[in-house]
């Protein structure tokens, strides 16, 4: 217990001392033949009740009390008796003259790394409020200190908000007993304060040294030996510290990626690694649950849809259960000019966007929206190190005893993009290395790619964590189900091609390439698999192995194209800010990479389009190194 002294004005050196417990203080701060300030906080029939400090109250039996009490009186008490149960009883003290004294506690702090082996055992715990849960029942506070999160159980009477001043961000000391509680490790709280002045600010920047340094992603080293990929590292590990970061600070995390095989490539490798370190950072098991939500995006761009949903329900999460706003994590996806509304949208919130993308960015439009941004042509190389391939590094930067599980993931990722790569050959060697040899690895690919399609809007995490093999253990389940996706698959492709291909238009361009042309929206079935993308792929490939000869194949509807090409440097990207200023009233817009890419315009204007489109393409220089690397957005 420490004393500070704040004697009233006009008290004598002489008087007697009378104690004022802060709001802190404890049973352990309170003395027997020591005089307290107390406050009447109920009358009964056989005595008051009196409220020493917070977490410190008791009763002055009648047999000892002389006059009349309210509410709220003040009353110089000592300690009269303890009872087994620590129910405490007072008695009053007569005393006219006195000095009074402050009493601070004693604080001697538990970090939340130790709550196991101080179950049943009264605690300090200092921290930030990371969220405010009001249930049927207590308030829950979470509180981060420098080790991880608890969650504080504060009640005050059924579903009336305890401590209501306590807010999110705020530094608190609680004082409470760590219990168990379905399957977590709880605090019951005896008593919650805000901390203020210097108290606040030694207890902020002891947290915050203490995250930074948690923050620090691991230091590993990459899968394969890559020069190209070295050049990206250092974003990459500035994104693994963004994310530990969010998860210490108890905020949540968006995952929003592009609903492809190298789209799920990366996300569920990042996904599993945050929800483990999640795991290992919070108190409440269903934090991983509630904390992260992964979700595919079939636009190759951050729609206005999508964004204003996605800010509806972090607007309702906060409001109904106290999170944070959360993060929003683009993957495969996010680098280009037509993410700037939604990412605006969301910066009215002040929600923090990071980006791992390898699609051709528009860095002046996008970087001044973005906290973080990995995207190899930033670098001076291209789309063949596919956003699979980084986020599986990302994810081990974030939690690397998850490494053994995902050695075959790059190789699947490249396949899916068809990334030719001089790693691929390493990545493949690494994946035989697990058993995943290169028809097997190409299985797999067909199957994510086809459960994409059936999967729509809908994560199916548990459906493809088990065809890529990552967190699920059975591996005969993942046999079946990859051999099974990925034969239906190849029938419905098949099927769709032997009604599209007797409609395919084919001329031989000035350059020399070969065009195919195909109105997928009228001479291929709609609204099945394959969609549009993978029609005009799937034509695309097998037209590339007919010629041998540099190809280049249109899939087109009524406002859309879908473009692919093989042995051509189209500039996709150019191509559409081309369009874009020579059509007027077109509406053109779209991107890729620079052989693969899709456009939208104006149904009116569909001729037009096209037609220039197909100049662009006869001007096209022919580059016979230049290969197709990523299946075409749908």
């Amino acid at each position: 217990m420490t004393r500070d002294s704040a004697g009233e004005p006009g008290a004598d050196d002489g008087d007697s001392v009378v104690y004022d417990l802060a709001s802190d203080c404890t049973a352990d701060d309170v003395e027997q033949d020591t005089s307290y300030l107390a406050e009447i906080n109920g009358i009964v029939d056989y005595g008051v009740f009196v409220d020493l400090s917070d977490s410190v109250s008791g009763l002055v039996h009648e047999s000892v009390l002389e006059g009349t009490y309210a509410v709220g009186d003040e009353l110089v008490v000592e300690l009269e008796s303890i009872r087994d149960n620590g129910d405490m009883a007072f008695q009053p003290v007569d005393i006219d003259d006195y000095t009074i004294e402050e009493v601070g506690h004693d604080y001697s702090l538990t970090g939340t790394d130790r709550l196991e082996g101080n179950i049943g055992e009264q605690i300090h715990v200092e921290g930030t409020v990371t969220q405010v849960k009001q249930t049927g029942g207590p308030t829950i506070f979470h509180v981060s200190d420098e080790y991880g999160v608890v969650p504080c159980a504060a009640f005050e009477e059924a579903g009336v908000r305890a401590y209501p001043t306590i807010e999110v961000g705020d530094v608190v000391r609680v004082t409470g007993t760590p219990e168990h509680r379905e399957g977590s490790v709880q605090i019951e709280v005896d008593g919650l304060s805000k901390l203020e002045g210097e108290d606040a600010e030694e207890a902020r920047q002891r947290l915050e040294e203490a995250l930074d340094e948690r923050a620090e992603p691991h230091d590993v080293e990459p899968l394969i030996d890559w020069p190209a990929f070295e050049k990206l590292r250092p974003n990459l590990e500035e994104v693994a510290r963004l994310l530990r970061r969010t998860v210490l600070e108890g905020r949540p995390i968006r995952v929003r990626h592009h609903a492809d095989g190298d789209g799920m490539c990366a996300a569920v490798p990042v996904q599993i690694a945050l929800q483990r370190f999640i795991a290992d950072v919070h108190e409440d098991e269903e934090a991983p649950r509630h904390l992260i939500k992964r979700l595919p995006a079939k636009a190759p761009f951050y729609e206005m849809e999508d964004a204003t949903r996605d800010l509806n329900f972090a607007l309702e999460d906060r409001e109904k259960h106290g999170q944070q706003l959360p993060l929003l994590l683009m993957l495969d996806n996010g680098s280009t000019a037509e993410d700037v509304p939604a990412y605006e949208t969301l910066a009215h919130y002040d929600i923090p966007i990071a980006v791992v993308d390898h699609h051709h960015p528009d860095p002046d439009a996008v970087e001044d929206l973005l906290d973080a941004h990995v995207n190899p042509y930033l670098h001076d190389e291209d789309y063949r190190i596919t956003t699979g391939m980084l986020c599986v590094e990302l994810a081990r930067m974030i939690y690397p005893e998850l490494g053994d599980e995902l050695r075959h993931i790059p190789a699947v990722a490249g396949l899916s993009d068809r990334s030719k790569a001089d790693a691929m050959d390493d990545y493949l060697a690494l994946a035989a290395e697990e058993g995943y040899d290169e028809d097997r690895v190409q299985d797999v690919s067909e199957a994510l790619d086809y459960a994409a399609f059936w999967l729509r809007y809908n994560s199916g995490d548990q459906l493809i964590q088990d065809l890529l093999q990552v967190d699920s253990d059975d591996e005969q389940r993942h046999r079946d189900l990859v051999s099974f996706f990925a034969d239906r698959g190849r029938e419905e492709v098949d099927e769709q091609l032997e009604d599209a291909m007797p409609h395919l238009e084919h001329e031989t361009l000035e350059n020399g390439a070969h065009l195919y042309r195909i109105d997928v929206e009228n001479h291929a079935h709609r609204f099945t698999y394959p969609a549009p993308g993978k029609t005009t792929g799937e034509i695309h490939d097998r037209k590339i192995e007919e010629t041998g000869d540099p190809v280049i194949t249109v899939g087109y509807g009524p406002d859309f194209a879908v473009l692919r090409s093989d042995g051509v440097r189209l500039d996709i990207p150019n191509m559409v800010t081309e369009l874009e200023a020579e059509i007027a009233g077109g509406g053109v817009s779209g991107g890729g990479h620079l052989v693969v890419g899709s456009i939208k315009f104006v149904s009116g204007k569909r001729e037009e389009v096209i037609d220039a489109l197909v100049e662009k393409m006869a001007e096209a220089d022919i580059d016979e190194a230049l290969s197709s690397a990523a299946p075409i957005d749908d």
